[in-house]
């Protein structure tokens, strides 16, 4: 077996003529409830060797633009900023490179060294944050670079965060909604219609990063999680509203965080796997103008 993202021939694989790189990052110290999604990576990995290479939405395969897996990003002792410091440095050739930089977290905290690299090449960025909490704590558990507080070091990078798929949320972050004028798309708001999918394009800037938090989703469809949360979004809901965003905007990087394997499970790991082909294959359907 191939051990790279989607098993694929080593000829589609080469850094140097791949239009994605894969970065996994098995990494979660600063975790607060279930802890083992260092493990994500790896299970995403072997997970995607399953994935139909054959885009039955789009009718292509997207891999044949190259889709080349890097090293792991090896987590360090010293702490999370550290950590933060070694994922920006792994984040910043790929990005330099030009290579559309897809990380497989890990914890949510992983996030913000990624953001901080991308943002040194794409100015006036934008995140779209697929999730079910906010983390917008300023610290948690003592560390302002915790996965409770990885947005609020994002926004010292970007213009502007659009949360989506919210339903928890600390008084702390109530607070700074309304010092910060973010205005989330609470999961609850995606019911019914999908207008809610307008408010987010209104809200993104050109530029956008795409961080998806596996929690985002209803536990029934990915239960592999720390922090599951009831009433979450489904499969069509996620990927219509990436679809949407790939076609009216410029998606230059993003990553998938929080899976946790369960043994004898891979429902989650799957699913991430096919989510993360699936916003591949929108990329560069609307870079060549298929969407």
């Amino acid at each position: 077996m191939i051990l790279n993202f989607l098993g694929i021939d080593p000829r589609f694989a080469n850094y140097r003529e791949s239009r994605f790189a894969v970065l996994p990052i098995p990494y979660d110290a600063t975790v607060s409830y279930q802890s083992g999604t260092r493990a994500g990576p790896q299970a995403i990995l072997s997970a995607s060797q399953q994935v139909e290479l054959y885009d039955d939405e789009l009718s292509f395969e997207p891999y044949r633009t190259g889709v080349c897996t890097l090293d792991p990003v090896e987590p360090v002792a010293s702490g999370p900023s550290q950590m933060h410091e070694v994922i920006f440095k792994a984040s910043r050739k790929p990005v330099r490179d030009g290579k559309f930089l897809f990380a497989l977290g890990g914890e949510h905290g992983v996030t913000s060294g990624l953001v901080r690299a991308v943002a040194t090449k794409h100015k006036k960025l934008s995140i779209l944050q697929i999730d079910a909490h906010l983390d917008l704590r300023d610290q948690y558990e003592g560390s302002p670079f915790s996965h409770a507080s990885v947005m609020r070091r994002c926004l010292e990078h970007v213009d502007r965060v659009v949360p989506v798929g919210i339903r928890n949320v600390a008084k702390e972050e109530a607070v700074f909604l309304k010092k910060s004028g973010i205005k989330p798309i609470f999961a609850r708001d995606c019911q019914g219609s999908n207008d809610w999918i307008e408010s987010v394009l209104e809200r993104l800037g050109d530029s956008v990063y795409v961080t998806i938090d596996i929690d985002a989703f209803d536990p029934g469809f990915a239960p592999g999680t720390g922090t599951p949360e009831p009433g979450g979004l489904d499969w069509y809901q996620v990927t219509g509203l990436l679809r949407r965003v790939a076609a009216a905007k410029r998606i230059v990087a993003a990553d998938i965080v929080e899976v946790l394997p369960i043994p004898g499970q891979v429902v989650t790991e799957f699913l991430a796997a096919r989510l993360a082909y699936r916003l591949m294959a929108y990329v560069v359907a609307a870079e060549s103008g298929r969407l």
